[in-house]
């Protein structure tokens, strides 16, 4: 079974890395030159995400396995390969992220398959792994100085409070977790202290990062906070609805995009309240 491996150390922090991986056509353009073609990521990656890659006359489906601060994952569910996982994972050290990405397949038997391996698909997959080490480490260094929208993950008797968009049209009737963007001079906290107050007519304190900054633009990534009530009822000021959801009401959640990359760390967060 080849495995092949390809580290960079990227001068950024870990979760912000971790953004940089979700964006969907990331990996598509940074192969772009290689003869591979690579689509169904054009938004935002999250576990269940599904990808379709093809060489030539050659295709596959890749799934979205992982999607969180540790990295991401992907396997082949529909292809000409026995089996195909690509991971990438992410380890914080001193100087900054390092990015482990790696390959692995299982190639049909006989000689046929041999050959391919040592011929085509070990040089293929080196060129990919190095192509997408550049780009990642590119598009991190654009979201360290990126603006930032903050998101509250609030949680009461282990239950968390959504609310529904009503505009944009293209937004409206889907779910978020409560926020807004940071103005010139704010801390994350001061926004999201500022924003509940104005949406939702609560008074929060704000908790650890839950998941990885998720990225909405080149210059605008996401970042969400656990937070509690200290003070107020919430009520849908500037949305359609608000509403308190439980664990298992999250992966049936019509959300934003954006919002539902971090749906592994709300159940994480839900269970540990």
């Amino acid at each position: 079974m080849p495995d092949l491996r390809a580290t960079t150390l990227v001068e950024a922090p870990v979760r912000t890395v971790a953004g940089a991986l979700l964006d969907g056509r990331l990996l598509a353009s940074s192969v772009r030159g290689l003869g591979v073609r690579i689509s169904g990521g054009s938004g935002i990656l999250h576990v269940g995400a599904e990808l379709f890659g093809s060489v030539g006359p050659v295709r596959g489906k890749l799934v979205v396995t992982r999607a969180d601060t540790t990295g991401v994952a992907a396997a082949l569910v529909d292809g000409p390969l026995p089996m195909l996982a690509l991971t990438t994972d992410l380890v914080e050290t001193g100087g900054g992220t390092l990015v482990v990405d790696a390959v692995e397949w299982t190639s049909p038997g006989g000689p046929f398959g041999r050959l391919a391996d040592v011929v085509v698909g070990r040089g293929l997959a080196l060129k990919i792994l190095e192509a997408r080490a550049g780009a990642v480490s590119r598009r991190a260094l654009q979201l360290v100085d990126a603006d930032v929208v903050v998101g509250a993950a609030i949680v009461r008797d282990g239950m968390l409070l959504v609310q529904q968009r009503d505009f944009p049209v293209e937004a409206a009737g889907k779910w978020e977790v409560p926020g807004g963007r940071v103005d010139h001079g704010e801390s994350d906290g001061e926004a999201l202290a500022r924003e509940c107050a104005e949406e939702l007519g609560v008074e929060i304190t704000l908790g650890e990062q839950v998941g990885p900054d998720v990225p909405l633009r080149t210059d605008l990534l996401l970042r969400v906070f656990a937070a509690s009530l200290e003070s107020g009822e919430p009520e849908a000021r500037e949305h359609r609805a608000v509403r308190w959801i439980g664990p298992s009401d999250l992966d049936a959640l019509d959300w934003l995009p954006a919002d539902r990359v971090l749906v592994p760390g709300l159940r994480d967060l839900l269970f540990s309240a």
